[in-house]
């Protein structure tokens, strides 16, 4: 296995582990942190559009883990996820609703930049 491959997966799989990670908080000890996120155009129930993204993440990551030839799929599939939830990111800061540590204007703007580095992350943990 060449450096550049080993490194790919190692990412893969800090990113599989970050998915389940996260999937779990939803649907647990941080689920109140991601309540925060869910805009208020969502035309389903708070809570169990936190639970349905959180059942997501721990899917996803779980296929991360696992993902093998299929892995340049899921990792599109992974992107996009990412960017389907940014309006919650967004929602947030516009909102300015303090979870997760963002409790101020400046942590909500910072963090609307992780998100594409979460999208590429996925894209790049997964290519060929």
């Amino acid at each position: 296995m060449t450096n550049s491959i080993a490194t790919k997966k190692n990412f893969r799989f800090m990113l599989g582990g970050f998915l389940l990670v996260a999937g779990t908080g939803h649907l647990s000890f941080a689920r109140r942190d991601f309540r925060a996120q869910v805009p208020d155009w969502i035309p389903v129930d708070v809570d169990t559009t936190v639970l349905a993204s959180g059942i997501a993440e721990i899917a996803l990551g779980s296929a991360l883990l696992s993902a093998g030839k299929k892995r340049v799929i899921i990792g599109k599939i992974a992107a996009i996820f990412f960017a389907a939830v940014f309006p919650g990111n967004i929602s947030q800061y516009v909102n300015r609703r303090s979870a997760f540590g963002l409790d101020t204007d400046n942590k909500r703007l910072a963090r609307l930049f992780l998100q594409p580095l979460l999208i590429y992350w996925a894209l790049t943990s997964t290519s060929e």
